[in-house]
């Protein structure tokens, strides 16, 4: 029997909550709070507690899908971020760039929030971005 605690981070929120993954033989099967970690302090929230049902969740998608021929079906990272910017590029020529609108994440850092702040106003051309800050 292989049992470890592996310190890392939470990843529900930008909060940036430390916390402790329970792994046995290599599959996490619970969730601590880090007392020492100087944002947390030894909290978590309710998300934070229970983070690690999704690991091993059978309805967890483990590789990109594209639609063909109405089904779904499994492809390449290639493949799926063409088909995502062929279709973005095709809702903005049909319809226009506003009919395009962009949900940012309270879940990545504050340059990517940017960064992709920057994409929806330059790249597509519109100001319909919002942030999820609300969890």
């Amino acid at each position: 029997m292989d049992f470890r605690t592996v310190p890392t981070i939470c990843s529900y929120c930008g909060c940036g909550c430390g916390m402790l993954l329970e792994v046995l033989d290599g599959t996490v099967i619970s969730t601590l709070p880090m007392k020492t970690h100087p944002v947390s302090q030894g909290s978590l929230c309710i998300k934070g507690w229970n983070i690690h049902e999704f690991i091993n969740s059978d309805q967890r998608l483990k590789h990109p899908l594209v639609r063909k021929n109405g089904q779904q079906v499994q492809a390449t990272w290639d493949e799926a971020l063409d088909a995502a910017a062929q279709g973005l590029r095709r809702i903005v020529d049909q319809h226009g760039p506003d009919a395009v609108a962009i949900l940012a994440s309270a879940k990545v850092t504050n340059e990517e929030n940017f960064l992709l702040n920057k994409f929806s106003r330059a790249a597509i051309g519109t100001n319909n971005i919002d942030h999820c800050a609300r969890l």
